[in-house]
């Protein structure tokens, strides 16, 4: 049987939406799940996606620190405090600024992790610097990485998806003039909710990009515009497409997991049957590790490994006479063979990257995510509790919740209209197996707001490194993404003539 060994978080915890201890303090009655982001979770360190010739590529990227402004929205003496912020910038294959050359700029926006990471798994900047003739342009997100103000999240208050945009403007600006290029044109790119960002920035600074590729971007999973159940619909979908059986046995479990903890000692028996690091203590942790393990093999669910299948074969491999054995075969399966497995959502103190984002996602950042339950479901009913989310923030950090935000600084409701009239040139692409595209922007808005989606992809593979078995739905959505991109451009340097900011050749 063809495993996975041991996930290892090559994005620095940057799935996480909110912190696993926070619900094991405060479980909602309804214990609603609060799914992933974040652009790649490999399943072991040698299926990260590096690029070819690693030391050669490595010595491409320069790292810079941009003192960076605080708070751009105020005037307070303190709102000019600065931090460092990090930035790395690849000029291999540039074309150049100056009078004539203007080449173009590609930047990508980092996320809720380092910004290293990127180097080493997003492949779409560095393999096509080479057609545009671009430099490649990475800034850090701040409160991630090296980017921290004051040293610690803790402070926090300066943590805002719009700080973090002026954040991008304002290194974009200083990159360009440090390198002559001020009319050179900049594509912004981003995955997950760094795609977000990509789309948004482009709303909010036209001037500044000329276009974004907003990659596995879920800008409608905000305030009601998209069901909350969505994510688990796509996940369940994903699970019976692969194997119905396996879907039966899945949605079977969780009974049987409460059957055999009202047992007596029957969190013991279940701590020994899934071979957990510590006792359970309750029935919620065992199936919350199952959800997200579920959760993830399909958000992930890419080629050649598709994690889902593999998860299915186990369970569907297993005797069928004793349901919660084919269950943990299926986690064998994906985390690999193992002495024991932490099951505990508590058992370790969190990463100072995973704090930062569940302050985001207490804050602004309020996906509405829930099990709906119903027949097209393999997880039991759990919907999102607002005021069981309120009390855990409340609890956490000594904020509430706005999740009307986003929605009002963005648009969302009737968001179709507001970008067809106001909006041009952003690619939001998709795959229809990751559960987030139950979020995104799924048709073409207009000539130049345009979606790209495949019926097979999964979170951000678009923009991910390529690899030798990449199948042709991949290369031709990757393909498609630069012909636009390469539209972009070429009226742009028709339109730097016509303005007389290019001369004629």
């Amino acid at each position: 049987m063809k495993t996975l060994s041991q996930p290892t978080l090559i994005l620095s915890l940057l799935s996480l939406l909110l912190l696993l201890f926070l619900l094991a303090q405060f479980p909602p009655p309804a214990q609603a799940k609060f799914s992933r982001l974040g652009v790649h979770r490999p399943r072991s360190p040698t299926q990260a996606r590096r690029q070819p010739d690693d030391d050669d590529v490595e010595s491409d990227f320069v790292t810079f620190y941009y003192n960076q402004t605080l708070d751009h929205f105020n005037y307070r003496p303190e709102s000019y405090t600065t931090f460092r912020q990090r930035y790395i910038v690849n000029v291999k294959h540039w074309g150049g600024g100056g009078a004539t050359t203007n080449a173009p700029i590609l930047v990508y926006f980092g996320l809720e992790g380092r910004i290293e990471h990127a180097l080493e798994n997003i492949g779409f900047l560095t393999e096509n610097a080479p057609h545009f003739k671009a430099l490649l342009l990475y800034i850090e997100h701040r409160y991630y990485g090296e980017s921290v103000p004051f040293g610690s999240w803790e402070k926090a208050g300066y943590l805002t998806s719009a700080q973090a945009m002026a954040d991008y403007a304002a290194v974009i600006l200083h990159v360009k003039r440090t390198h002559s290029a001020g009319n050179s044109p900049v594509i912004v790119v981003g995955g997950s909710y760094g795609g977000m960002l990509a789309s948004w920035f482009r709303l909010k600074y036209p001037h500044i990009a000329l276009g974004a590729l907003a990659s596995s971007a879920p800008i409608l999973y905000f305030d009601g515009v998209k069901p909350g159940g969505g994510y688990y619909s796509i996940v369940s979908k994903d699970f019976k497409e692969a194997s119905e059986s396996c879907y039966k046995t899945i949605r079977k479990s969780w009974v049987e997991i409460e059957r055999v903890a009202s047992k007596r000692n029957g969190l013991s028996i279940l701590s020994k049957k899934f071979k957990t690091c510590s006792r359970l203590r309750r029935t919620f942790d065992l199936k919350d590790y199952l959800d997200s393990l579920y959760s993830e093999a399909a958000q992930y669910d890419e080629p050649p490994d598709y994690p889902v299948g593999i998860v299915c074969s186990a369970i569907d491999g297993a005797p069928n006479d004793d349901v919660l054995g084919q269950i943990f075969a299926g986690v064998v399966a994906y985390m690999g063979d193992s002495s024991c497995y932490d099951v505990a959502s508590d058992s370790a103190p969190p990463a100072p990257s995973a704090s930062a984002w569940s302050w985001q996602m207490c804050s602004e950042l309020v996906f509405p995510i829930g099990h709906d339950g119903g027949d097209d479901t393999m997880f039991p009913p759990a919907p999102f509790d607002l005021k069981s989310f309120t009390k855990i923030c409340r609890s956490r950090f000594g904020i509430v919740p706005q999740p009307h935000w986003v929605t009002t600084f963005y648009g969302g409701h009737d968001l179709k209209l507001a970008l067809h009239r106001f909006a041009s040139n952003i690619i939001f692409s998709n795959g229809l197996r990751d559960p987030y595209s139950s979020g995104g922007v799924l048709e073409n808005i207009s000539d130049s707001i345009i979606a790209v989606s495949t019926i097979n992809g999964s979170h951000s593979l678009d923009i991910l490194t390529s690899m030798p078995s990449d199948p042709d739905w991949l290369i031709n959505q990757r393909k498609t993404e630069l012909e636009i991109i390469g539209r972009w451009l070429s009226k742009y340097y028709i339109d730097l003539v016509q303005f007389k900011l290019l001369p004629s050749s």
